[in-house]
């Protein structure tokens, strides 16, 4: 009789799942952050950075929920109309939301540093390109296009509207493997620059990889990472890795550069009989 490590999947991963914004495409996540600035400025009430930032991953309309759910924003918008916000101004604030990043989406949209060599890696050891989103249908059709001007397509994409939830449910990512024909989930890995996707991942059975310095954690543009200094960096870095790895992540990488190498790993793992609840991670950035 085989024994359990035996009987389950010991294959090489045949599929990775993408976050967008952050991970492959907007270096530091920077047009979400606008668009929701500017959804509320139009109402009057200015959120801060990090009040977006705190709730990056959602759909967006749980998003637009969560930041009208903070203290400060609440007490704001109650003060300004006389009551809390309900299901039609989140509607049109959504509305407002997705106008706006259609219209600059192109200002947002380039791909991150060694994308295409990781992609091209990937698919030279025979996996598949999925990638998931809390933008609706219209939007990511429209950040599709835009990559694909810049060399990118990825095999699958689902968004937030396709399913009955998104992040941190395991819907998406579902939904990716029924499009690319993968499985077991244990075959797949899930990579994101938010605690989001990462309990996206683990919620669907995959592998997690956590991006730091490209996502919305770090939240600077490349220029500004470069530029800044290595302690500095590097406890930024080791801050972002540890919120990470207490949401479960398996693995840690600065930015797409790093994922080949991860995959690679992986292989080995599952080779040896693992799945990616056996596996505690590796508490390393690559």
């Amino acid at each position: 009789m085989n024994t359990r490590k035996d009987a389950f999947y010991s294959g090489p991963l045949k599929a990775v799942v993408l976050d967008w914004a952050g991970t492959v495409v907007d270096y530091g996540c920077f047009g979400p952050v606008m668009a929701f600035q500017e959804v509320y400025r139009a109402r009057f009430i200015e959120p801060t950075v990090a009040e977006v930032r705190a709730h990056m991953g959602m759909d967006k309309i749980d998003h637009l929920r969560a930041i009208s759910a903070m203290p400060r924003i609440r007490k704001l918008w109650t003060a300004i109309y006389g009551k809390e916000p309900v299901d039609v101004d989140f509607l049109e604030m959504h509305r407002d939301f997705e106008e706006f990043r259609m219209r600059t989406l192109h200002k947002h949209s380039e791909l991150v540093p060694g994308l295409l060599t990781t992609i091209s890696t990937l698919r030279g050891m025979g996996m598949r390109i999925g990638s998931t989103t809390g933008y609706n249908s219209l939007g990511a059709k429209l950040m599709c296009e835009e990559a694909a001007r810049h060399g990118f397509w990825p095999d699958s994409v689902i968004n937030a509207s396709d399913v009955p939830a998104g992040r941190p449910h395991p819907w998406m990512c579902f939904r990716n493997a029924m499009e690319l024909g993968t499985y077991p989930m244990s075959a797949m890995v899930k990579v994101g620059d938010t605690p989001l996707d990462v309990l996206e991942g683990l919620n669907a059975g995959m592998w997690t990889v956590a991006v730091t310095t490209s996502g919305n954690e770090m939240g600077l543009t490349y220029d500004d990472v470069q530029g800044m200094d290595a302690t500095e960096l590097a406890n930024r870095v080791r801050f972002i890795r540890k919120r990470m790895e207490a949401v479960g992540a398996h693995f840690v990488i600065d930015d797409i550069r790093g994922l080949a190498p991860v995959v690679e790993e992986i292989n080995q793992l599952l080779a040896e009989g693992l799945r990616p609840d056996d596996y505690a991670g590796s508490s390393q950035v690559l």
